[in-house]
């Protein structure tokens, strides 16, 4: 009979599959930056990419911590909104647009990372993992930071820009003809 897998177990899988995500958006995030138009965006993925690796470093001292090798388990969730990510930036829309859309992507990242940090704090906490549990805790403040200041970016004027973007694209929009015959433009069509 197999034995059966522990909390510990879990713990250390649910590390290196953190750990592999981390090292993936090591690859995504400058990209991110890139595709921005926005300053401050493109200066908050920078800063983020930087932190990410300071991220890593202290995945590396969990791993050290618990005895254990640090090494990755490939991430399917990350890899996945990496690849959401990058047909964003296929499309064809205006700069405004573009970095609401990156903000998106991005806070994407951010919710799933918080959503790992939280357990792997929790549970390194309820094992007595202590060390593991405040460098842990430090990464998971780092990612709620980053996504608060990407709510911020989006609420301060990128999101109402894209909106306000669209709204003059509908209006600049030539009359069309309607059911019936009957010419309307495009904005006063039902089109908002």
């Amino acid at each position: 009979m197999a034995e059966t897998g522990t909390l510990h177990d879990a713990f250390i899988d649910e590390l290196r599959d953190t750990y592999d995500a981390e090292k993936q958006l090591t690859k995504a995030l400058p990209k991110l930056a890139k595709a921005s138009s926005n300053p401050k965006l493109r200066q908050a993925f920078e800063s983020h990419l930087e932190e990410t690796q300071g991220q890593i470093e202290r995945l590396d001292q969990v791993f050290e911590s618990l005895g254990e090798k640090a090494r990755g388990k490939h991430c399917e969730g990350i890899a996945g909104i990496i690849e959401e990510g990058k047909s964003i930036m296929e499309e064809d829309f205006d700069d405004t647009t573009m970095d609401a859309c990156l903000i998106a992507a991005g806070q994407r990242s951010e919710h799933y990372e918080m959503a790992a940090y939280g357990t792997l704090v929790a549970w390194a906490e309820a094992m007595g993992h202590t060390e593991a549990a405040k460098l842990l805790q430090q990464t998971l403040d780092e990612e709620k930071a980053a996504d608060k200041k990407l709510s911020g970016l989006a609420e301060g004027g990128i999101n109402q820009g894209a909106a306000d973007a669209a709204r003059a694209e509908e209006d600049e929009e030539p009359e069309a003809v309607v059911a019936g015959g009957t010419r309307k433009s495009a904005s006063k069509s039902g089109r908002r």
